[in-house]
C-alpha cells in the first residue's frame, strides 16, 4: 500500500483537527506528517508572547507526538528557520508560500484550515485538503457557571470561581465552586475559548496582545489574561442578561422627542456596569426601526443588536482607518462603544462634524464628567457643535440628561460687562436650569457649578479661589514680590514696587490692558510706597553707636525717605560724608538694625518734600 505524506500548515495546527484523524484511522500506520521548520518557529513566537494560538499549536504538535508514536505515523521536521527578509514579508504570504514549496518538494497534502491556502495549492497543482473546523466543542466550556440571573463569571488560577448574579446595581457576588481553579482547568478552557473562536461563524477574537486576549462568543465576552500582564491566568466572562427597548426605560415623551427630530451628539455615560452598553443597543435599535442606516464601532463587538446594524472594529488595528469606509457607507447614525483614548474622541468628533449622527458610550462617574472627558482633546468651542445631549445612566436606569448649548455672555459671579466671553451651559433637560458653565479663564477651562453663586461668599466662590493661584502666577512674572488682594469678585488691587509699575500698565495702559482680558478681570495697579522720588542705591555700615546708609555723594544734602519691608520708617538729610547716620539705640535705629539682621527689605527714595 502507497504510503502518503502530509505537511501540516499553522491552521491546521491550530484547528486540532490532525488528532482527529489519527484517531479515526484517516492518517494510518506508515504515512508521514511533516510540520515546516517555520511553521514551529511561527508558533515559538506566538507563546513566547503569551498568544493563546502560539500555545494552543505547540500543545497540538505536542498530542500529535504522542499520537504518531503509538499508531507508527511517522512524524518529521522539515524546511529551514526563516530568515529575516521571511519575517519581513511574512504578512505578503512569504511563510506560506515556503509552505506550499516544503508540500510539493516532498509531494505531499498539504493539509490546511485556510481556504486561501487551500486554493493557491490547488492552483499550484499541490495536492491540498482543506479541513473543516471541528462541531464537537461548540458549546463554551464556561457554560456550567452561568443561570439566567449571572451578569458576570470571574474565575482565576487559586481562587473558587465566582460570579455576579441580579441585575446592574442590584447584584452579588457569590461562590460558584468549592474547589479553587488550578491553571491547569483555567489553561484547557482558555485554549477551548480560543479555539471555538476561531473555528465558529458567531465567535471572534476582538483583540489579542501579548499577555491578554479577548473573545466574543455570541453574547458572551471573554477576556483572558496571563502573566506577565497578569500574576497569575484569569478569565472573566460578562454576559448581558437583558435586552431592552428605549419603552422600557420609561423615558419622557420630551425626551423622546429629542432624540427622534433633534438630538445627533448624543453621550451615553456611567460608570462599569451601570448599563451603558445596553441603553446604547436601545438607541441603536430604536433609530434602525424608525428606517435609519445604523452602523457600530467596537472593540469589542459586544453590543446586542440586531443583524441589520453592522458592527465594525478597528480596521488595521485603528478607528481613524475605519471612518475612511464608514463614511463610504453613508450611515445615519454610529454607535461608538467605548470612547476612552485621545484617538477615539478625535475619531468621534471628526465624524459627528461629518454629518454623522453620533452615540458615543463614555465612562464617567457623574454627568458633567462626560463632558469635561472632551475638554483638553477637542478646542472648547467645538463642544456644542459635536454634543448636543448627555445621558447618564445609573444602576440600569437613566439618571439625568442634560443639553448642551453655546452662547455669548457674562458668566455667573461676573458683573462687567466687557468680560462676556463664549459659555457652555450645561442644563438639566427637564427643568430647563443651568447647572454648569464651562469657558475660559485665562488660559484654563474651568466648569462652574451655578449653584455655587447663589449664595456669594468671596472666600468660597470659585472665580476668587481660581483667581488667587492665577493672577499671582501671571503678575509676579513682573514682580515675583507683587502684592494681590482681591477686591471683588472682578477686581484686583496690585501693590509692586514704583519701577515695576510702568512695565505692568505699558505705554497708554496696554500691558494691563492686555491682562486684563486674559484674566477676565479689572486690574488696579498700585506702588507699594506712596513716594515718585528716585530710589537711591545705598550701602550698610557700623559705626560705633550709629548704623550708617552711605549713599552717592550726589545726593548730599538732600533729603531721603528710609522704607523698611515698604512701610515708612524715617524722613533724613544726607550728611557731608554722603551718608544717613541713625543712632543705634533709638527706635528707628533699633528697627534697622533689626532689619539688616533678618535680612529686611530696605529701600532709599529721594523725597519730593
Amino acid at each position: 500500500m502507497e504510503k502518503r505524506k502530509y505537511v501540516l500548515d499553522t491552521s491546521a495546527i491550530i484547528g486540532r483537527q490532525i488528532g482527529s484523524k489519527l484517531q479515526n484511522n484517516e492518517i494510518k500506520g506508515g504515512d508521514e506528517i511533516i510540520v515546516p521548520i517555520p511553521v514551529i518557529d511561527e508558533l515559538r513566537s506566538q507563546a513566547s508572547d503569551n498568544r493563546e494560538q502560539g500555545i494552543i499549536g505547540l500543545d497540538e504538535i505536542r498530542k500529535i507526538r504522542e499520537f504518531c508514536g503509538t499508531t507508527g505515523v511517522v512524524l518529521s521536521f522539515r524546511g529551514h528557520m526563516p530568515t529575516f527578509n521571511d519575517i519581513q514579508l511574512a504578512k505578503g504570504g512569504r511563510i506560506d508560500a515556503i509552505i506550499t514549496d516544503i508540500a510539493r518538494e516532498n509531494d505531499a497534502t498539504l493539509l490546511t484550515a485556510d481556504y486561501v491556502q487551500h486554493l493557491v495549492a490547488e492552483a499550484l497543482g499541490i495536492n491540498s485538503e482543506l479541513i473543516k473546523t471541528s462541531k464537537s466543542s461548540d458549546r463554551p466550556p464556561f457554560e456550567r457557571f452561568f443561570d439566567g440571573n449571572t451578569m458576570s463569571v470571574h474565575l482565576k488560577e487559586g481562587v473558587p470561581a465566582m460570579g455576579k448574579r441580579g441585575k446592574p446595581g442590584n447584584f452579588e457576588l457569590i461562590q460558584l465552586s468549592d474547589e479553587k481553579m488550578t491553571y491547569a482547568e483555567l489553561n484547557e478552557m482558555a485554549n477551548q475559548v480560543v479555539e471555538i473562536a476561531t473555528a465558529s461563524i458567531g465567535g471572534s477574537v476582538e483583540i489579542n496582545r501579548k499577555g491578554a486576549i479577548v473573545v466574543q462568543l455570541g453574547a458572551f465576552r471573554i477576556a483572558i489574561t496571563r502573566p506577565p500582564f497578569s500574576e497569575a491566568i484569569e478569565i472573566t466572562i460578562v454576559r448581558p442578561i437583558v435586552k431592552l427597548s428605549l419603552m422600557d426605560y420609561g423615558i419622557s415623551e420630551k425626551l423622546m422627542n429629542r432624540l427622534s427630530q433633534k438630538a445627533e451628539g448624543v453621550i451615553v455615560a456611567g460608570s462599569p456596569g451601570s448599563g451603558k452598553s445596553t441603553l446604547a443597543s436601545s438607541i441603536a435599535e430604536f433609530y434602525a426601526q424608525r428606517g435609519k442606516i445604523v452602523k457600530t464601532f467596537e472593540s469589542p463587538r459586544d453590543l446586542q443588536i440586531s443583524r441589520n446594524i453592522t458592527q465594525y472594529g478597528p480596521l488595521e488595528g485603528t478607528f481613524e482607518k475605519a471612518v475612511d469606509i464608514l463614511l463610504m457607507v453613508r450611515p445615519d447614525y454610529t454607535v461608538f462603544d467605548e470612547v476612552r483614548r485621545t484617538n477615539d474622541f478625535l475619531v468621534f468628533s471628526d465624524m459627528r462634524l461629518a454629518g454623522v449622527g453620533m452615540v458615543g458610550v463614555v465612562h464617567a462617574s457623574s454627568p458633567v464628567d462626560a463632558v469635561q472627558r472632551f475638554i483638553g482633546k477637542i478646542e472648547l468651542g467645538m463642544i456644542p457643535h459635536i454634543l448636543d445631549t448627555i445621558v447618564f445612566v445609573k444602576d440600569g436606569s437613566i439618571s439625568k440628561v442634560y443639553e448642551i448649548s453655546l452662547t455669548i455672555r457674562v458668566p455667573s459671579g461676573m458683573t462687567e460687562s466687557d468680560l462676556a466671553r463664549p459659555v457652555i451651559e450645561v442644563r438639566d433637560f427637564d427643568m430647563g436650569q443651568i447647572e454648569y458653565e464651562i469657558y475660559t479663564y485665562g488660559e484654563e477651562n474651568i466648569v462652574v457649578p451655578t449653584s455655587s453663586f447663589a449664595d456669594f461668599k468671596p472666600s468660597e466662590d470659585a472665580i476668587t479661589t481660581l483667581a488667587e493661584s492665577k493672577i499671582r502666577d501671571t503678575i509676579r512674572r513682573f514682580d515675583p514680590k507683587a502684592e494681590i488682594k482681591l477686591t471683588s469678585r472682578d477686581r484686583v488691587q496690585i501693590r509692586v514696587n514704583k519701577d515695576i509699575a510702568p512695565v505692568i500698565i505699558g505705554k497708554g495702559g496696554s500691558t494691563v490692558n492686555e491682562l486684563e482680558k486674559m484674566l477676565g478681570i479689572h486690574i488696579d495697579v498700585e506702588v507699594k510706597t506712596p513716594t515718585l522720588g528716585q530710589e537711591i542705591s545705598f550701602q550698610v555700615s557700623e559705626g560705633g553707636s550709629s548704623i550708617n546708609l552711605l549713599v552717592d555723594p550726589a545726593f548730599v544734602g538732600k533729603k531721603v525717605d528710609v522704607y523698611v519691608q515698604d512701610e515708612f520708617l524715617l524722613n533724613s538729610q544726607v550728611g557731608k560724608k554722603a551718608r544717613i547716620k541713625v543712632d543705634k539705640h533709638s527706635e528707628n535705629g533699633r528697627k534697622l538694625v533689626n532689619a539688616v539682621i533678618g535680612n529686611q527689605e530696605i529701600r532709599l527714595y529721594q523725597s519730593i518734600c
